[in-house]
């Protein structure tokens, strides 16, 4: 499967917001052709390089699809879209085409079913319900209250502030019980910190 890539300082989440302003003419004509085929294109974090100019000459393997949900025209003029998160994938090979979009074949990476939260995961619900009243999460729309494993451990994977490596390392866990219990480890350890 071929798919344009957009090269982040960011790692996006399956089901998680992202909003976005589009100027560079390479991303402009992918986002036209993705709303007129109704395809999404990849997100991957850059791990060396910049968003803008020359194609990124470092990313990640692993990124997820980006659909669109909704866009307009900024009053800066440029166009401003919100995409939500889709399947995560694995980049197997990538080429920089002669406009510096960076074009991937990828391979779609298995997510188990959605499953019923547990009685453990009672805190870090609470958290996400917490995040929900900030106002930069309401205007994404997110955080509040989620149906399952997978919701829960993409949305506090995807809005609390772990280092790039870290959401990185999130992002490739398939299972969410796994994720979950990651998290709650690494919110253990900044509590430790924060109380010594």
């Amino acid at each position: 499967m071929k798919l344009p890539l957009f090269p982040l300082n960011t790692v996006l989440f399956p089901g998680c917001t992202l909003d976005l302003q589009i100027f560079e003419a390479r991303y402009l004509d992918m986002i036209g052709r993705c709303m007129k085929q109704g395809e999404g294109f990849g997100v991957v974090a850059i791990l060396e390089g910049q968003e803008v100019g020359d194609a990124a000459s470092r990313f990640a393997a692993i990124g997820c699809e980006a659909l669109i949900r909704d866009w307009q025209q900024q009053p800066n003029g440029l166009l401003g879209i919100r995409v939500e998160g889709g399947r995560r994938f694995h980049v197997n090979s990538a080429q920089v085409l002669r406009d510096q979009l960076t074009l991937a074949e990828v391979e779609w990476l298995e997510d188990s079913g959605e499953q019923s939260l547990l009685p453990e995961h009672a805190d870090l619900a609470a958290l996400l319900d917490v995040l929900a009243e900030h106002p930069m999460v309401q205007s994404l729309g997110m955080g509040g209250v989620v149906q399952g494993q997978q919701a829960l451990a993409n949305q506090l994977a995807y809005l609390l502030p772990f280092s790039l490596k870290e959401k990185l390392q999130l992002l490739g866990m398939g299972d969410p019980l796994q994720r979950l219990a990651f998290l709650q480890g690494m919110l253990d350890e900044l509590q430790g910190e924060s109380i010594a």
